[in-house]
């Protein structure tokens, strides 16, 4: 704990304090004139709504199956059990419902961009035959990198620190873009990226590899330009999560975080991205489920905070657009208060939607009666609808058809352009820390390679994992390759094995994936390093790997273990690709914490 608490405190005095000024709103780019117009005929179609309806279009619920009318009967069980429906299209018309969100496995919404697409136009099948035909806006958490919903046949990208450890705004305004682009064309018009939040912590449980990095002005530079990319798709960008979740120890899925940063550090650290969003013409942001006493002394959680959400967000810092809960089924968010009194709550504190009721029927009761009773009055929801509705205006779903191609789908989907841009992007990642002896990049006649260590599987694709793949890319590469997965707590026969396989090879390449003071991963590479073998070190997840490992000669760091940045990693490995990262966080001394090991910035070349 205490070596946590240095930790945290290092990288927290080392960040940057320039922050990027909040000079733009939600809808900059229209004049007056045209917002007032605009509004006018979305105040109409609410006229024509009732009390249901309206309350409808606030939530953002989850269901299972890949059809809206016709899921397999599992998911029709799942369906009506947790949700009293059998279908999304039974869930839309009981509740109004005026979005939802797609997710992979559990939910079993995603398995490919055309089956996505027929159940995008059956929720809009759906969302059109309503009383008051409003088209759904779709959303999802595609932040690209650990965080992955869409998997097999669209692109994937680099994730947000990836991103960050490219320094180039850009690659981080092209990556939104595509990111997109894919989106949009499957119908899905609301994406809750990018993070905002500024990691700090090295231990932090739940943001961590999510974010741009340590330092705010960097950063809110990303973030700025993811924000545009998603708006030159005509997608609405999410900045996330507001105040701030960079600083935490504690995963608000099971409990509830506390951030003790003062108010000046707040300002300092906290805000600076999500200021820099707001100018770049960010259309939603999400809330955190986590107290922080220097903006609201109640210790409400700031998703239910009228300091943090009404004073803070949009008196302080000018937003008018759609303020979005974190999923209201985290531990973090229900600790105080009854499923049905939180979407009041939030509400109350000036939410505009509800995601992820852990109980709809609840949720929306509440609200319902809320409302009914005066405590809501219809004014206020008035307000969150007509932001909300506005969000579907800029989509393009209220002036044109909500429906999408098939042949735009297979057109634009994971494109051989997108995919080409992807590849080049991670290209400009991969960050060289050490290289001893000039270990890489690996000599000609190093042909002979083993590939050992943890073995994570693909965000959306468990049947594909790291250690295979890797060594995959190392023989389109023209290496021959042997692999071993050890996983992320080897046992001594596990080890054993893999020094084994070592013996014969002219290089070994060990990954590792959150490596800690105890962790087995550390006796996998002392012993490797024992054999006499070149080892090359590469932490497929965490930068911070290389403080727990002593002599490596040299360590790369590639921030995720998808496709893209595996095969970037081995590029650069191969000297196919120079390496050209740069940390975005510092990384301290595993025996003393508050010395920095790597400072941010740092990152080695192989032209010196």
């Amino acid at each position: 704990m205490q070596d946590r608490s240095l930790s945290r405190r290092t990288v927290l005095a080392s960040a940057t304090v320039v922050a990027a000024s909040a000079t733009g709103v939600v809808g900059a780019t229209a004049t007056p004139a045209v917002a007032h117009r605009r509004d006018d005929r979305l105040k109409k179609i609410i006229s024509r709504m009732s009390i249901e309806a309206k309350i409808g279009q606030l939530f953002v619920p989850y269901f299972y199956g890949t059809s809206a009318t016709s899921p397999s009967q599992f998911d029709q069980d799942r369906n009506l059990r947790e949700l009293g429906v059998r279908t999304v299209a039974e869930l839309i018309a009981k509740y109004h419902i005026g979005g939802v969100i797609y997710f992979s496995g559990w939910a079993n919404n995603i398995h490919n961009p055309r089956q996505v697409a027929e159940l995008t136009n059956g929720v809009q099948r759906a969302s059109l035959a309503l009383p008051t035909p409003v088209p759904s806006l779709i959303s999802i958490d595609q932040e690209h990198g650990a965080n992955v919903r869409i998997g097999s046949g669209a692109t994937q990208l680099p994730g947000a620190m990836a991103l960050g450890a490219g320094r180039s705004p850009s690659d981080a305004r092209s990556a939104g873009r595509i990111s997109g682009t894919e989106l949009a064309a499957l119908g899905i018009h609301q994406n809750f990226a990018p993070v905002a939040d500024v990691n700090v912590n090295p231990a932090n449980p739940i943001i961590n590899v999510r974010s741009f990095g340590a330092d705010p002005r960097e950063v809110g530079r990303m973030v700025a330009a993811q924000v545009t990319g998603y708006r030159q798709a005509g997608v609405v960008a999410c900045a996330k999560h507001f105040p701030g979740h960079g600083d935490t120890g504690e995963d608000s899925h099971t409990g509830l975080p506390v951030i003790t940063h003062t108010r000046e550090e707040w300002d300092r650290i906290d805000a600076p991205p999500f200021k820099a969003a707001i100018a770049a013409g960010v259309d939603s942001i999400m809330t955190a489920h986590l107290q922080v006493p220097a903006l609201d002394p109640s210790n409400e959680p700031a998703t239910l905070s009228p300091r943090i959400l009404q004073g803070v967000l949009r008196e302080e810092l000018g937003f008018d657009g759609v303020i979005v809960t974190d999923a209201l089924n985290m531990a973090g968010v229900r600790t105080k208060y009854g499923d049905d009194r939180v979407p009041v709550l939030a509400l109350k504190a000036g939410v505009d939607q509800l995601l992820f009721p852990p109980d709809i029927d609840v949720a929306y009761n509440g609200v319902l009666a809320a409302v009914r009773g005066g405590e809501i009055t219809e004014k206020r929801l008035d307000e969150s609808v007509l932001r909300v509705l506005r969000l579907k205006d800029k989509a393009g779903l209220l002036s044109g058809s909500p429906y999408v191609s098939p042949k735009e789908v297979d057109r634009v989907v994971g494109a051989r352009g997108h995919r080409l841009a992807a590849a080049r992007i991670a290209e400009r990642t991969t960050t060289l820390l050490v290289n001893r002896h000039e270990t890489l990049p690996l000599r000609r006649w190093q042909k002979k390679l083993l590939v050992v260590g943890a073995n994570p599987a693909f965000p959306t694709d468990d049947t594909r994992t790291t250690v295979p793949e890797l060594a995959k890319a190392f023989d389109e590469l023209g290496y021959s390759t042997t692999h071993v997965a050890t996983g992320r707590t080897p046992d001594a026969a596990k080890i054993d094995e893999a020094v084994a396989a070592a013996r014969g090879r002219d290089a070994v390449v060990v990954t590792t994936d959150n490596v800690g003071a105890t962790s087995a991963q550390r006796t996998l590479v002392s012993r490797l390093l024992a054999t006499g073998v070149p080892v090359v070190h590469l932490a497929v997840r965490n930068p911070y790997d290389i403080a727990h490992l002593g002599d490596v000669p040299a360590s790369l760091v590639s921030y995720c273990w998808t496709e893209v940045e595996l095969r970037a990693a081995a590029r650069v490995i191969a000297g196919r690709v120079e390496p050209r990262g740069k940390l975005p966080v510092p990384v301290q001394r595993a025996d003393d914490p508050t010395e920095v090991l790597f400072p941010s910035g740092h990152g080695l070349s192989y032209d010196g």
